[in-house]
């Protein structure tokens, strides 16, 4: 009965050599740009963040709402950000990362339901960000 030669046949074994030898020279150059990396995403500013869905009158994500997003304090028709509501229903906003109020809405002109009856948004939401967090919100729309 024969067995089978399982030592690594020359040319596998220099290249695996190689490989070996030239990952320990590149080793150093990879540990010194790793913290350089990490410094860079950590000089990013802070920010808060307002996610939310769209949802219609028969409770299901309602895709190309446009979702408008003012401060507490300014008046009613002044708009400071404005986004669109995905495939998902879902959409976000990026804000600054500080203490604030902020009032959320969906503008509904243009906007056509699939079964053709006229929607509106039930209210308003509004919401209040500390510093840099994340706000979950949902917008409800009804016959």
């Amino acid at each position: 009965m024969t067995t089978p030669d399982r030592r690594m046949s020359q040319p596998a074994c220099k290249l695996f050599l190689y490989g070996y030898f030239i990952a320990l020279l590149l080793l150093p150059i990879f540990s010194i740009s790793a913290p350089s990396l990490l410094a860079q995403n950590s000089s990013e500013k802070p920010y808060a963040v307002i996610v939310g869905t769209v949802w219609g009158p028969d409770d299901r994500p309602v895709y190309g709402v446009t979702v408008k997003i003012r401060k507490a304090s300014d008046k009613p028709n002044k708009v400071r950000w404005q986004v669109y509501s995905d495939h998902h229903g879902e959409f976000e906003q990026r804000l600054p990362a500080r203490e604030a109020d902020y009032v959320v809405w969906a503008d509904l002109k243009g906007y056509k339901a699939e079964d053709g009856k006229p929607v509106h948004l039930v209210k308003e939401v509004p919401v209040h960000i500390f510093r840099d967090e994340r706000q979950d919100i949902g917008l409800h729309l009804e016959h």
